[in-house]
């Protein structure tokens, strides 16, 4: 049994009880975390140093919402971002494999009473079509969405995976794939593990359970407990890549943001090791329903919350998605973002050019960001990211306690940097037009001055000259 208290004493549930969110504490937490300049100032300080920061710390900087607080933390998240990521970007693409649900949940499109869906399941040579347009078009990481309906069963969701990676067209292939599926049992997770699935991702979509249940109306996705606790099943099955989230705008973004804290909290003190990944999507509208908005986030306290969440777990991957718009997505990469999709249609089968418009009857929710995976590559050379499609720790069994050995100190940087260069040239030479292949290499160039001319330096640059020749799949 494992205990964990944050600065202030506060108790948390005991790590053996599933329900290891606590809504009293929560508030609690939220209600006496009184901020201070010489507070504030601290915990800033703190997370710079790159320690992940307790509940009481993360409440006292949502809790300063005064103009100056509100600009130190966002100043210290870019910095932290930058100490630990470096200015690369992680893209990816959706890639949704079926619609068909046996649950109710209001804000979704998906839901099973909704009789304007049009309820698709792709088969493998449907997969098949969809992964050759995205491989076209450049991609190299996808995360596959699935409902949650029998059709779905583990052996179904591992099958498609193996069809994904089977795919090799052109001169792409996809060399990573998640997903984001209903909860299993161990032995479904063991399943979808020997697909050589990436991250496993389930959202929680609210930890505050009478919203929880308010929400999802009928169906398994009801089960509040069964649903938190399938991270640890997912662990327990050997799937040490897992992803968390919450969607915002269902209850208080600042319970939520307290609910993420424990629930990493939570899998770092049963597992030792915290998710991979954490999302924070805001509603959006969907068909046949309509955004409620007593709980809305502004594109302002959205800001906030990314950068507080950055400082938080300094370590931990932040994905923001197409849901949010462009000109949004843009100042949010400032503040701590590590991942974003791109060149997204969230339409079954909507990648080929037969389905090229997205419908709303065969969608989960709008998307706001419909900008072209050139067009965002193209916008993030520009403000001098670098795009990257690197998926180097996953094949070398950095992930999990192995990626937190790493990450945590900020070693990762070595690694994602130099990874993000060659992948980005990768892109360069098979896919970009001209402008942005120009471009890119400029700011390749500008990087590679950063660099002391050392033997890492060497092979870098032996590699780069490599791809620049024909080969493909280099990294560190």
């Amino acid at each position: 049994m494992s205990i964990i208290y944050h600065p202030q004493q506060y108790r948390f549930a005991d790590e053996a009880n599933h329900d290891f969110i606590c809504p009293d504490e929560i508030h609690t937490i939220l209600r006496e975390a009184v901020p201070t300049p010489q507070r504030v100032d601290e915990i800033i300080e703190r997370a710079l140093n790159k320690h992940r920061l307790s509940m009481y710390e993360t409440a006292v900087l949502i809790n300063a919402d005064d103009e100056a607080s509100v600009a130190k933390i966002k100043k210290a998240a870019h910095e932290l971002k930058e100490r630990v990521y470096g200015r690369r970007i992680v893209l990816f693409a959706p890639l949704y494999i079926g619609n068909r649900c046996v649950n109710n949940c209001a804000y979704c499109g998906f839901r099973a009473d909704n009789r304007k869906q049009v309820r698709t399941t792709l088969n493998a040579e449907q997969i098949v079509d969809q992964v050759k347009c995205l491989e076209d078009a450049g991609h190299k990481r996808l995360i596959l969405v699935y409902g949650e309906h029998p059709d779905y069963s583990p052996e179904f969701i591992a099958d498609s995976v193996r069809t994904v990676y089977g795919v090799k067209h052109g001169k792409g292939e996809i060399r990573r794939v998640n997903i984001n599926a209903s909860p299993l049992d161990v032995a479904g997770f063991r399943t979808v593990k020997e697909a050589g699935i990436g991250t496993y991702q389930i959202f929680q979509e609210t930890y505050h359970r009478p919203t929880y249940e308010a929400v999802h109306l009928s169906g398994k996705k009801r089960d509040y407990s069964w649903r938190l606790t399938a991270l640890d099943r997912a662990q327990k099955a050997g799937i040490d890549d897992v992803g968390i989230g919450v969607l915002l705008g269902l209850y208080d973004w600042r319970f939520e943001l307290l609910g993420l804290v424990r629930h990493v909290n939570h899998l770092e003190a049963v597992f030792n090791v915290g998710p991979h990944t954490i999302s924070f999507p805001r509603i959006k509208e969907a068909s046949g329903f309509s955004v409620d908005a007593r709980y809305a986030v502004s594109d302002e306290e959205f800001a906030r919350l990314v950068a507080i969440l950055r400082l938080a777990v300094p370590y931990t991957g932040l994905i923001l998605t197409a849901r949010e718009p462009a000109a949004l997505r843009d100042e949010v990469l400032q503040y701590g973002v590590s991942q974003i999709d791109g060149g997204t249609n969230i339409e079954l089968g909507g990648y080929s050019k037969a389905a090229a418009t997205q419908a709303l009857e065969r969608e989960q929710f709008t998307i706001n960001d419909n900008r072209s995976l050139n067009e965002v590559m193209d916008e993030l050379v520009d403000k001098g990211f670098i795009p990257s499609f690197c998926t180097a720790c996953y094949r070398t069994k950095r992930t999990g306690e192995h990626f937190m050995e790493f990450s945590v100190p900020g070693f990762i940087k070595r690694f994602c940097q130099p990874n993000a260069i060659l992948t980005l040239a990768e892109y360069l030479e098979d896919y970009a037009p001209e402008s942005t292949r120009e471009k890119g290499y400029r700011l390749i160039d500008k990087n590679l001055e950063t660099y002391p001319h050392d033997a890492f330096k060497d092979r870098l640059m032996d590699r780069l000259a490599r791809i620049k020749g024909g080969e493909r799949d280099l990294y560190f």
